[in-house]
């Protein structure tokens, strides 16, 4: 049984991240500009659903999002109208959050707490309180317990609001891009393991000149059988469900770019890259 407050498993993480906020301000990839002119950098499958989800904006709107990284996406839902509360367990993460928050003017509507998000519920004591919870991209493959994250999820959602959740394909994460000489996926982590998968990669997704000493990380694979079937039995109803077959980095060295940041298949598609879910603590009333 995995400490979900302790151990080696969080030091490794938490290290590796703290190393990679100087690298991904520093990128290309990560670009800020769009904020600065009042506008978002969300990806087009999570810009175009988040618009499907709240065809009448996100003004008056309360979200939560998990794993926030240096708050990039969140103060984009701020500046489509959104209050957010981001949390992050990096430091020097949550530091540059508040920091551009404070630049763009809108530290008022967005707030960031650094924790572990197995600690939310302690850290912020808000039950039922938000309209939307928010996670997306490289999230719970660092995490150990989904079930418990589920029930994070869950606690948050207010009767009537809904999570929002995008992220890499289950199985395009049993394949390794850098590992066959054409570049052309193969395997290398297999779909259902109890176990993480300890890896020594000193790269970074950003920026492909970066070398970072953190470079061990502890990685779990969550099929979706699993995902959605924790959502569900944490209380949650799952309203859609969509697999994509482009993804915002380049996942294999194959992939070409698609446009607006996106990487997908040059020609045959030969499997889903992401996918994406809106899942709903239903209304009292729509329980009956």
């Amino acid at each position: 049984m995995v400490d979900l407050r302790d151990g080696d498993w969080l030091d490794d993480n938490r290290a590796n991240w703290n190393e990679r906020v100087p690298v991904h301000l520093a990128s290309g990839f990560y670009d800020s500009s769009p904020l600065r002119a009042a506008g978002s950098v969300l990806d087009p499958i999570v810009a175009a659903e988040i618009a499907e989800l709240f065809p009448d904006g996100l003004d008056g709107k309360r979200v939560l999002h998990l794993q926030c990284h240096f708050g990039s996406d969140s103060l984009s839902l701020v500046n489509l109208g959104a209050t957010v509360v981001g949390l992050d367990f990096s430091r020097p993460a949550v530091q540059e959050a508040r920091r551009m928050a404070a630049e763009l003017g809108v530290a008022d509507r967005a707030r960031f707490i650094e924790a572990n998000i197995y600690d939310a519920r302690h850290i912020l004591p808000e039950p039922e309180s938000f309209d939307l919870v928010f996670t997306t991209w490289g999230t719970i493959g660092w995490l150990p317990d989904v079930a418990e994250w589920a029930r994070i999820v869950s606690w948050f959602v207010k009767p009537g609001g809904r999570f929002y959740f995008a992220d890499g394909h289950p199985t395009a994460f049993v394949f390794d891009g850098d590992s066959a000489a054409d570049g052309m996926p193969a395997f290398a982590y297999p779909y259902v393991s109890d176990e993480p998968d300890i890896i020594d990669d000193p790269g970074d997704y950003a920026d492909d000149e970066a070398v970072l000493e953190n470079s061990r990380t502890w990685e779990w694979m969550h099929p979706l059988g699993e995902v959605m079937a924790a959502l569900r039995e944490a209380g949650l109803r799952i309203d859609m469900f969509r697999e994509h077959l482009q993804v915002p980095w380049r996942m294999y060295p194959v992939l070409v770019e698609k446009g607006s940041g996106m990487f997908g298949w040059a020609d045959q598609q030969w499997l889903p890259l992401a996918y994406s879910l809106v899942a709903a603590h239903p209304a009292p009333d729509a329980a009956r």
